[in-house]
């Protein structure tokens, strides 16, 4: 079995799973807020084989889309991490950064620390030589925080192959971010 990796920073925990986990995920995913830029909510079955996913892939892995807990309450808020995209890609095989949080818990701050805590496990644990994330083109949030994070957006965008043609979240545009990158902006020799 894998050394599970958990990452803590400041304000928060990112960590393996677990079943109390379930029901407040399931929430995030059938809020229409936080679902806007995904082709749609999910049920909580679909909620759940998901977050199962999550743990078992951290599991075999060691890390992965961790579950993400407030640390002084422990209470869960949402998922960010690192995976491997099924999907095949203009940038696969990659290993993307990815988040998703409660609307409750959006414009603190909490994705981009996380986001932070899961790069740099990526590039001084891991050692991974670079990081992707890609968003449908009307999410600015998401490409907001992608730019925050020190990653450049790429000029050309791509049609996302999981969903049909002529779906208004299709276009996807793709930021990347590489080790030499980060360890230039946060003074890490390599």
């Amino acid at each position: 079995m894998q050394e599970i990796m958990e990452l803590v920073t400041p304000r928060l925990l990112l960590r393996q799973w677990r079943d109390s986990d379930l029901a407040p995920f399931a929430a995030l995913n059938a809020d229409p807020r936080v679902m806007e830029y995904f082709p749609s909510t999910l049920s909580r079955e679909a909620s759940d084989a998901m977050a199962r996913r999550c743990g078992d892939l951290i599991a075999g892995r060691g890390w992965g889309l961790w579950a993400v807990a407030l640390r002084e309450t422990d209470r869960f808020i949402g998922m960010t991490g690192l995976h491997i995209p099924d999907a095949q890609l203009p940038c696969s095989p990659c290993v993307e950064i990815g988040w998703r949080l409660a609307f409750d818990y959006w414009g603190q701050g909490y994705a981009q620390e996380a986001a932070q805590a899961a790069l740099r496990a990526a590039y001084e644990r891991l050692q991974l030589p670079e990081i992707v994330s890609f968003t449908a083109l009307p999410n600015r949030r998401s490409s907001a925080l992608m730019a925050r994070l020190g990653m450049r957006r790429e000029a050309a965008t791509f049609e996302h192959p999981a969903l049909p043609p002529g779906h208004a979240l299709r276009t996807h545009c793709l930021y990347r971010l590489t080790r030499a990158e980060w360890c230039a902006r946060e003074g890490v020799t390599t």
